[in-house]
């Protein structure tokens, strides 16, 4: 997982409040890899046609939000089900960050857990943020990490919490794997030691254990 330090990016807004997580991806294409691309299932029934076909004046369809690496959007982004492909979709569609008053539980947890850094502030603030993207389409904001501070269109400083554990995940770049396999030695030197004093648990050959 790329680690996340600082990011200066794009912003697209998004005013719509309550974004579950089938609009972030619909339920049926869930059942495909990865590997075909989950960016092209991102918002699938807002951006595309019944005929499948691109909707031209959807916002991620034209410039420049076509390359937004950051979603400033309403209150209760990623609310409803717990899949973790509505992360994937949005991730995969090169977003590092989306800036939200508030999250769907699930949601939050997912995305620490690949990468995707989920900022929440005031609503008031969020807001003004958004009416300064819709004022400037293009305008950048800076995500930096480390003083946990979100730097708005206009140059104001916004300070942003997060969960100590979550913000060392994310800047190490770290997800349940690596953080278990920080712990290897440890674990190979506990197995000896409980093997040393538990021999009789030790797994042996069926033949060894048949009396003849």
């Amino acid at each position: 997982m790329e680690p996340f330090i600082r990011l200066t990016a794009v912003a697209a807004p998004f005013d719509t409040p309550d974004i579950d997580t089938d609009m972030i991806i619909p339920q049926r294409f869930l059942r495909k890899p990865l590997t075909v691309g989950y960016r092209n299932f991102l918002f699938f029934n807002d951006r595309f046609d019944a005929a499948g076909k691109e909707k031209p004046d959807y916002i991620l369809h034209r410039e420049p939000y076509k390359k937004a690496g950051i979603f400033v959007t309403g209150p209760n982004f990623g609310c409803g089900s717990t899949r973790e492909g509505a992360v994937y979709a949005v991730v995969d569609f090169g977003v590092r960050a989306v800036i939200a008053p508030s999250f769907g539980a699930f949601y939050a947890s997912n995305s620490y857990q690949n990468g995707l850094l989920p900022v929440v502030l005031p609503d008031a603030d969020v807001k003004k943020i958004r009416e300064q993207l819709h004022a400037k389409p293009g305008a950048e904001i800076t995500i930096d990490l480390p003083s946990q501070t979100v730097t708005g269109p206009d140059g104001a400083s916004y300070k942003f919490e997060i969960e100590p554990s979550s913000k060392e995940r994310l800047l190490e770049g770290l997800d349940d794997i690596s953080i278990t396999e920080r712990y290897e030695d440890a674990m190979k030197t506990y197995e000896k030691r409980i093997a040393a004093e538990t021999p009789w648990l030790e797994a042996r050959p069926f033949e060894a254990l048949v009396q003849k």
